[in-house]
C-alpha cells in the first residue's frame, strides 16, 4: 500500500503544481489579493522600514473618540512583517513545495486508511479530497476575513481556490488508488 500511496500521492502533487503554475504564475491570482499597490508606495515603504522593524502583525487604529470607543466607519489597516527580504525567496519556494508534497502525500495515506466502501467509489474518493479542502478553506481562508485582514470577497476566492486545488488532487489520486486485499479482508 505504500507504494499506491506514493504513487498517487506523486500524482496529486504533479497536479497541484500545475494548479498553482496555472492559477498564480500565469493569471497572478495570488498576486491580485497579497501584492495590491498604491500610487505612493516608495513613500510608505519607507516609513514603515523606519518604524517597523520587528517581524510580525500590526494593526493601525483610528484615534479613539472622547468615550473611548473607535468611531465608526473609519479604516483599520494591517501590516505583516515576516522579517525577511526578497533574497529568502527561493528558500520559501522550497519551502512551500514540500509542505505541498507532505500535505497530499499524508491525504492520500489517510485516505488508503478509509473503508472499503469509500476506497471502492471513485466519487466518494474524490469527496474524501474535497472535505480536506473545504476544511481549509474554512479553518484558514475564510478566518482570515476580518478587522487588519482580508475582504470578505478575497477570502472566499481564496476558499473556493483551496476547494478546486483540493478536488484537483482527488481526481488524480482517487483514479489512482484502488482498495487492496488488506482492505477488503479489513472491512
Amino acid at each position: 500500500m505504500l507504494k499506491k500511496v506514493l504513487i498517487s500521492g506523486v500524482l496529486g502533487v504533479i497536479v497541484l503544481f500545475v494548479w498553482i503554475f496555472l492559477v498564480n504564475g500565469i493569471f497572478r491570482f495570488q498576486a491580485s489579493i497579497d501584492m495590491k499597490q498604491i500610487a505612493t508606495e516608495q513613500q510608505v515603504y519607507e516609513v514603515l522600514k523606519e518604524h517597523i522593524v520587528n517581524p510580525g502583525r500590526y494593526v493601525f487604529n483610528p484615534e479613539l473618540s472622547q468615550e473611548m470607543i473607535f468611531p465608526e466607519g473609519e479604516p483599520a489597516f494591517s501590516v505583516l512583517y515576516g522579517g525577511v527580504g526578497h533574497e529568502a525567496a527561493g528558500a520559501l519556494m522550497l519551502l512551500s513545495i514540500i509542505v505541498g508534497f507532505l500535505s497530499v502525500i499524508i491525504g492520500a495515506w489517510m485516505l488508503s486508511q478509509t473503508s472499503v466502501q469509500v476506497l471502492s467509489s471513485y466519487p466518494r474518493k474524490v469527496l474524501f479530497f474535497t472535505a480536506i479542502g473545504v476544511l481549509i478553506a474554512i479553518f484558514t481562508d475564510l478566518t482570515k476575513f476580518g478587522i487588519g485582514g482580508y475582504p470578505l470577497k478575497e477570502a472566499i476566492l481564496l476558499g473556493i481556490n483551496s476547494i478546486i486545488s483540493w478536488t484537483l488532487v482527488g481526481l488524480v489520486v482517487a483514479w489512482r488508488m484502488k482498495p487492496t486485499e488488506t482492505n477488503l479482508v479489513k472491512d
